[in-house]
């Protein structure tokens, strides 16, 4: 949603993304299909900054992709802390585990491979961070079972609420209108 001024604009404006992330981010847009879904360096660095300004010592992302948000999740976590990403993709999975073995984030990110919907009800820990970016219309599902196991304090994030200003179109197309609802809830 940002033209290439501004995104290079809020760049220069931000702490730079290590080169790990770098090789990452352009692989994913050299090689894989859906590449359009990585979150990339803007929002990246702005995950990245929440994360530092709480510190969690537990953080819960859904919809892992390639891993890029994970290891931007993972600067702020406390050195003993934990981040469980979620992912039902095992290909894109691969590759983020790839990329979390070569961080030093190695040993708190804990890749987890299933249908999202089936894993929440197994997962009993409280969260000081919960990032949700997987299937749109299940938003306000997650949400519902997530907010439960949210740490007072603690802060849900959610990837496209404004799903590319369609949000507010007349006529917004079917993930427009789940944005919708969800924003509502």
């Amino acid at each position: 949603m940002t033209s290439q001024s501004l995104s290079s604009y809020i760049q220069s404006n931000s702490i730079p993304e290590s080169d790990l992330l770098q090789e990452l981010y352009l692989q994913t847009l050299s090689v894989q299909r859906g590449a359009h879904m990585i979150s990339g360096p803007e929002q990246g660095r702005f995950l990245s900054w929440m994360s530092q300004l709480i510190k969690p010592k537990t953080i819960l992302e859904l919809g892992t992709f390639t891993g890029y948000s994970a290891l931007c999740l993972a600067e702020g976590l406390q050195p003993d802390g934990k981040l469980y990403t979620l992912e039902q993709d095992e290909i894109v999975l691969s590759t983020a585990k790839s990329f979390f073995n070569r961080s030093a984030y190695v040993n708190q990110i804990i890749p987890l491979h299933g249908k999202i919907s089936n894993s929440l009800t197994t997962l009993h820990e409280t969260y000081d961070l919960i990032f949700i970016d997987a299937d749109k219309k299940e938003y306000q599902n997650y949400a519902e079972q997530l907010i439960p196991k949210l740490k007072t304090g603690g802060l849900l994030i959610s990837d496209n609420v404004l799903w590319k200003g369609r949000v507010i179109d007349k006529e917004p197309d079917r993930i427009g209108h789940y944005m919708i609802d969800y924003n509502h809830f």
